[in-house]
Formats: structure tokens, sequence, C-alpha cells
């Protein structure tokens, strides 16, 4: 298959060559024989395909592959796995979040049914949401608004959800999970891009609470951090911050932050050029990424074998191409992106 090459393909190497383009070519190809979860994604925004086609593949997400079989591995009673947040990864929490790193489309039954098992089984407190403490949580709340705005399930406690959030905002800018138990006053780079996510999904769903100051408030304080870097030493913050296993769960890492940014549709900024060099570093010399392990915990099936990684891979190629100014930012697993 022949495909018009867009993005980043040809960037950050030496010389657009015919030898180049053949090798991206070559990915190109090597990427469209995966599953249609990252087919969608790779016509969309690597192969330049036209809309109806993308369409056509993102809706094969429910009834082939990946995607049809997380959804045929639902309860009668619309949970994953019998529980809300645990087993990890296995409950409803991490299964609707893998669906939609995937690509299920907005309004799918099983998804709304599995968004409405997490919110009837919440507990509330001033609008923030828990699923296990007693006290609110921060990453429970920013998950839930995420995957209700994505799959734009109707709640009346999302908006209270997200007025809860910007309220729980701290003032270097970010959120930290533990401020509401431990009084903790700087913010935790998991938590925060979890937020940040989820209030963008809140505002491309048409949400009615203005999150754009908030947002522009948490980016700026990742921008001070240099995506990943540690406000005291300047080092490296975790030395695992630079591998990026897939789904990333609660986890934050480089390559989630720099798609944040590119979802956001934010400018590159030089104070990411840092990380994203730790992309480029590491690709493979055939212009592949290797599959990263996934985080210790039940799975409902292996995603990827060890090896040359077709996840990775996009994800990767996707981030460089916004960073060389080659792609706009386009909201690859969810909703359209609004700037700001």
């Amino acid at each position: 298959m022949m495909v018009a090459l867009t993005g980043p393909l040809g960037s950050h190497a030496s010389g657009d060559t015919p030898q180049v383009r053949s090798a991206a070519q070559d990915v190109i190809e090597w990427l469209l024989e995966g599953d249609p979860a990252l087919r969608w994604q790779v016509l969309q925004d690597l192969a330049g395909a036209a809309p109806g086609e993308v369409f056509v593949e993102r809706h094969r997400v429910a009834s082939e592959g990946w995607g049809a079989r997380l959804l045929a591995s639902q309860d009668d009673e619309g949970t994953w796995a019998k529980g809300l947040y645990l087993p990890k990864w296995t409950s409803t929490t991490y299964t609707l979040l893998l669906l939609r790193w995937l690509g299920l489309p907005a309004r799918d039954p099983r998804a709304i049914r599995g968004c409405q098992c997490l919110w009837e089984g919440a507990t509330y407190t001033d609008g923030g949401l828990t699923l296990g403490y007693r006290a609110p949580e921060t990453c429970i709340t920013g998950m839930l608004v995420l995957l209700a705005s994505h799959f734009l399930y109707t709640d009346p406690r999302v908006d209270e959800a997200v007025a809860w959030l910007l309220r729980d905002q701290l003032p270097d800018g970010g959120w930290n999970c533990r401020a509401v138990r431990t009084g903790s006053r700087h913010s935790s780079f998991h938590t925060s891009v979890t937020v940040l996510e989820a209030l963008l999904a809140y505002r491309a769903s048409g949400g009615g609470i203005d999150v754009r100051e908030a947002s522009a408030r948490g980016r700026e304080f990742f921008l001070l951090h240099h995506l990943y870097r540690s406000h005291t030493t300047g080092g490296i913050a975790r030395q695992e911050f630079t591998r990026f296993p897939f789904p990333p769960q609660w986890h934050f890492d480089v390559l989630r932050g720099l798609e944040y940014f590119r979802d956001a549709g934010s400018p590159p900024d030089p104070r990411l050029s840092e990380a994203v060099e730790s992309i480029l570093a590491a690709r493979s010399p055939d212009g592949r990424w290797k599959r990263y392990p996934p985080y210790p915990g039940r799975q409902w099936f292996t995603l990827e074998p060890p090896g040359p990684s077709r996840i990775t891979t996009l994800r990767c190629l996707r981030v460089l191409g916004w960073s060389s100014g080659q792609g706009a930012g386009t909201k690859a697993s969810g909703n359209a992106a609004q700037p700001g």
C-alpha cells in the first residue's frame, strides 16, 4: 500500500534523500499492518488519509482486534473485572482508559455503561471523587472526568468535579494526589498530567466551565521543569520518566507529557527540547522504537510481543512531527482538541 507521507518520518534525519523516503515508507507500511486501533491513527496523523477513510477505520476499533476483545470482557453489570479501580490493570477505570487510548469513539454504549458504573460507584465530597479512600482523590477525579468527557457520558456532577479540580490546583500550577491527605504543596508529575488531560477532554467535549487559565498554569509547571527535571537539582526527576510503556496507566513519562502538549495544540517550546531529544535517543537505527515492558499488574492480554513496537513508534513519530512543526496539535485518541 502506497501512502502519502506527512509528518515526521523524514524529520530529524540527515537529509531528505530517496533512501530516507523509502525507509519512511517502510515504517508506515509496517505500522498499517497493526491493529485497527493503530491503523486509524496512522492514517490520520502520518499518512494523510481522507477523513472518511479514517472514520471507517476508527469505527472498527469496537468490532475488531484489541478494542473488541476488551469490550467483550465487560461484566454483565457493566464493570470490568468486577471492580471499579482495582484490580490494576483490568478494572473498569483502567480498561476504559485503555479503550480511550485506543480511540474507541464517543458514545459507545458499553463505554457509557462503564462510565455510569464509575460515577454511580464513586464517593463525593464537595465535587471531589474517590473510589476507595474516604477523602477525595485528585487522580481519581481527573480520570473520571477524562473518561466522561471523552466518551460523552452526561452527568451534572462532571461540572462539579471540574470545579473541584480547579480549586485543588496548587500554587506552583500543578496538582498532587497527596495534597488533600498530607497537605503537600509541591505538584506531582503523575497527578498533573492526568488532570491536564482531563481538562483538555472536558473543554473539547463542550464543558461549561472555563478551564483555560488553569490549563495554562499547569503547562507552565511542566515547562518550568523542562517537562521531566527536578525543581531542586535540575537533574532528571525520575529515570523511569525516560521510559514509555503502553499503556502509561497513571504514570507520567516524557512521551505522555509531549503528547499532552501536542494534543493541546500548544506551540513547541524550547524548554521541551531535551524531552524531545530523549525520544530521538530511544529510536532504533531502522526508525522504529522498542516495546517497553508494561507496568506490573494484571493484563487482559498482551498487546505486543517484545521487540519493535508499533504503538510506541506511532506515538513517538507523532510528537516528533509536532515538535518539528510538521504536525498540528490533533488529539489522536479523543475528541478534537481546542487550543488554549
